[in-house]
């Protein structure tokens, strides 16, 4: 990868198949054998219902030991699969107290939610930063997992950066805590409660909605201020249901508490959309790839709903002729909006540019990169998909742009620049 402009941290983020979640376990049956009248669920909890409470007891037992070593409040996680089944099935009320746990410990499975990859980073200003002087900044960061049969999931991270230390990482806590899912109005939005996160890390976001049942990928977080100086923190999605990728957006609160919502209109029926991080002329502002090939500029009074838009920036230059896009939400700087791209070119070779955008008028392209920032190398370039350099986000500090990247679908990694260097680059 281009050192001349990057500093690169020797700090890498692997996947770690130890890290596992409880998440619901729903058998059916395929369409030829399906029967309303009789569900699957029903006869596995008759076959519970059946056990002597001497059998019962053993079997309690045994989840408990077998979860408890790597999860926290596992009898509170299996009795609220209890009531979830028990809402579908009231013959449930025949359980006694342990007998209510084996059966939430029958419809419940450990999930390595990063087994396979970690990867696709983004990242913020820590929401509990302080300055004190030193220069150094903290920062919140999300990544894709994947785990068992390809399906995505978002987890987070805690980290520092100074000049003088580079970036450093806080340990991920070896436990995950399973949400406590809550459907919010009419309107599509699914709440995600992860009141027992005792840190960040331990907080992930598995597919929850039919949308996004084969997949939560690439979020891209961004620190919204709103025109009165209020913080908040949204991120956009891409939600893969097994046939279909859309945008969808998360708010976050405090991050033990998300709102997870389907983004409508005609540019939201696809993937990598970024939000500028506050309204400009009063309206918000996003960049798309609708088409698949070019990054479009998009506004709208609605946070919700995105349509039309605007080519912005189309392939120019060799290594990007295939395709475009953005690599997370602008970032404000004196000059305007700094946009790191991404651009695919032969071998499907994905590299790393930057463009300018006017910072006032954000569809006026002041200037971009020539040739590309950050590109795979060979010592580099292999994993689940190789020749692969991707970002989700970045954040500048002072005048240091700060970005994590993901390597070959596979890990991620860490670089820094300064802001001048990366300008004199543009054209």
């Amino acid at each position: 990868m281009s050192r001349s402009l990057f500093q690169h941290s020797r700090l890498h983020v692997r996947p770690d198949p130890s890290r596992t979640v409880i998440r619901p376990f729903s058998p059916s049956y395929p369409d030829p054998f399906r029967d309303d009248e009789h569900p699957r669920t029903r006869k596995i909890v008759e076959r519970i219902l059946a056990l002597g409470e001497e059998d019962i007891g053993r079997k309690c037992a045994m989840a408990l030991d077998a979860l408890g070593g790597r999860h926290r409040n596992v009898e509170e996680t299996l009795l609220r699969r209890y009531d979830e089944i028990r809402e579908q099935l009231p013959i449930c009320d025949e359980a006694s107290d342990k007998g209510r746990l084996v059966i939430g410990a029958y419809f419940s499975e450990e999930y390595s939610f990063e087994a396979a990859a970690l990867f696709n980073p983004s990242m913020v200003v820590h929401p509990e930063h302080e300055d004190d002087g030193s220069g150094a900044v903290r920062f919140l960061m999300s990544l894709r997992g994947i785990g068992e049969g390809h399906i995505s999931s978002v987890t987070f991270r805690t980290g520092r950066w100074s000049e003088k230390d580079g970036f450093a990482l806080d340990d991920a806590s070896p436990q995950a805590v399973s949400p406590r899912i809550e459907k919010v109005n009419g309107d599509g939005s699914t709440c995600i409660v992860c009141e027992g996160s005792e840190d960040v890390s331990e907080t992930v976001l598995f597919p929850v909605t039919d949308s996004q049942r084969q997949g939560i990928e690439d979020l891209r977080l961004c620190r919204f201020v709103e025109d009165d100086g209020e913080v908040k923190y949204y991120g956009t999605y891409t939600a893969f249901d097994g046939r279909d990728a859309r945008s969808e957006l998360l708010r976050g609160t405090g991050f033990k508490s998300f709102e997870v919502s389907p983004l409508t209109g005609s540019a939201a029926a696809a993937k990598g959309m970024a939000l500028f991080p506050r309204k400009i002329g009063g309206r918000y502002v996003m960049l798309g790839r609708q088409d698949n090939e070019n990054i479009w500029l998009l506004e709208s009074d609605d946070l919700h709903h995105w349509d039309g838009g605007a080519k912005l920036i189309e392939p120019r230059f060799s290594w990007e002729f295939a395709q475009m896009g953005n690599c997370g939400s602008p970032m404000e700087i004196d000059e305007g909006w700094l946009v790191i791209t991404h651009g695919v070119g032969m071998a499907r070779t994905y590299c790393l540019g930057a463009a300018l955008l006017d910072r006032d008028d954000p569809s006026k392209v002041l200037k971009r990169t020539a040739q590309p920032i950050l590109k795979p190398s060979a010592k580099e370039r292999d994993g689940y998909v190789p020749n692969v350099v991707y970002s989700c986000g970045g954040m500048v500090h002072g005048r240091t742009l700060l970005l994590p990247y993901g390597v070959a679908d596979n890990f991620a990694s860490f670089a820094s620049c300064p802001i001048d260097d990366l300008l004199a680059r543009m054209s």
